[in-house]
């Protein structure tokens, strides 16, 4: 069974973030800007949205600059941890629908994941894109945002697809149109090549990934090194083995499961919450760490996704206070909707590793 990938990317994500906060805003180019110590006269442009692109302002560019290509755009400062707590909800829906209980899922930015749903799906991707559309769906209902989402039999097809269609768009490359879809696209666009890479391979001639795919890999290994030149023909022939896994695991520990039917009687699902709580837990004891933050999230029959977190006061490592925040999010949830539940996960993040970490009762 071939390897079915999802590549989710934010729409415009700090300034969609901004629209939704002043609907004022829609219509008008929105340009976030991260500024420098010399305040609006200095900085860069850290994104903006299709009414501002449209005008021919891009990232990285000088907000200074921005400003003298559209000075009728309107111009508004990074509000990274804002933005950074809108990412966490959004990656809690994208990691619920991953493989092997969220297991098989990679955060690549603020604004973008790579998620494994080859399980899920079956290998199918007829249900892999009724996958992607859920999760579009479930972002769009929790936060008001739109993404786009690229499925491929890897992550370099997966990560150039959702690009084809943006905003707000879903495409699918079958694995026997990978060679179709990768062979007149000029090779900066390849995922992974930067400008000093365009550069070397413009001098070689290649301009298209068909004329580096074709290339002689030993003149590329002989140029670039055997990791990198390896690396380039084989990307250029659409060939990606690297797996979906998160970069570090230090920042939460988590485990979802399904019950053995939808439902929302309580037993059930406070019965399956108790031997997710029990795993969680284990791994919070042998990582000797403390956690600040627990998350829910439910999956409804309808697919409809919903994450519900609570912050503590101090780190803690006490299974009975996960146990008593989890089932109050979840008693929460439960008494939020009437429609059945089909899979449920507990997630707790914020972690520190103990050291001298106080127990319960120190803190009372």
């Amino acid at each position: 069974m071939s390897r079915i990938i999802l590549h989710v990317d934010m729409d415009y994500f700090y300034a969609a973030i901004e629209e939704r906060e002043d609907p004022s805003l829609r219509g008008k180019a929105v340009v976030v800007c991260m500024y420098s110590n010399r305040g609006e006269e200095g900085g860069a442009v850290s994104t903006c949205n299709y009414a501002a692109r449209d005008a021919g302002i891009h990232s990285a560019m000088p907000c200074r600059l921005a400003k003298a290509v559209k000075p009728d755009a309107v111009f508004l400062p990074v509000r990274k941890p804002f933005y950074s707590e809108v990412s966490d909800s959004i990656m809690e829906i994208l990691r619920s629908y991953a493989d092997n209980d969220g297991e098989l899922f990679e955060k690549l930015g603020i604004d973008e994941a790579f998620l494994e749903v080859t399980a899920t799906s079956g290998g199918d991707l007829d249900k892999a894109q009724q996958i992607a559309q859920s999760i579009k769906e479930g972002v769009k209902e929790l936060e008001g945002l739109t993404c786009s989402v690229g499925i491929g039999p890897n992550k370099i097809i997966a990560k150039m697809a959702s690009s084809r269609q943006k905003p707000d768009g879903i495409t699918v490359i079958r694995e026997d149109e990978v060679d179709g879809f990768l062979r007149k696209m000029p090779v900066a666009k390849l995922w992974g090549i930067g400008k000093v890479t365009e550069e070397k391979l413009a001098g070689m001639g290649i301009d298209i990934v068909e004329d580096l795919a074709g290339h002689d890999v030993q003149e590329l290994i002989s140029i670039f090194g055997k990791t990198r030149g390896t690396w380039l023909k084989m990307a250029a022939s659409g060939i990606d083995d690297d797996p979906v896994k998160e970069k570090t695991s230090s920042d939460q520990i988590g485990r979802m499961a399904s019950l053995t039917h939808d439902t929302r009687k309580s037993d059930l699902v406070l019965s399956l919450l108790d031997e997710l709580l029990d795993d969680v837990f284990s791994k919070v004891t042998a990582r000797s760490v403390s956690f600040r933050s627990v998350t829910i999230t439910v999956i409804y029959s309808n697919f409809k996704t919903v994450t519900k977190s609570h912050t503590l006061n101090h780190p803690m490592a006490e299974k009975s206070v996960l146990r008593e925040v989890s089932y109050q999010i979840m008693g929460e949830l439960l008494d939020s909707s009437t429609v059945n539940i089909r899979r449920i996960g507990v997630r707790v993040g914020n972690l520190h590793e103990n050291k001298g970490q106080k127990t319960l009762a120190e803190f009372f």
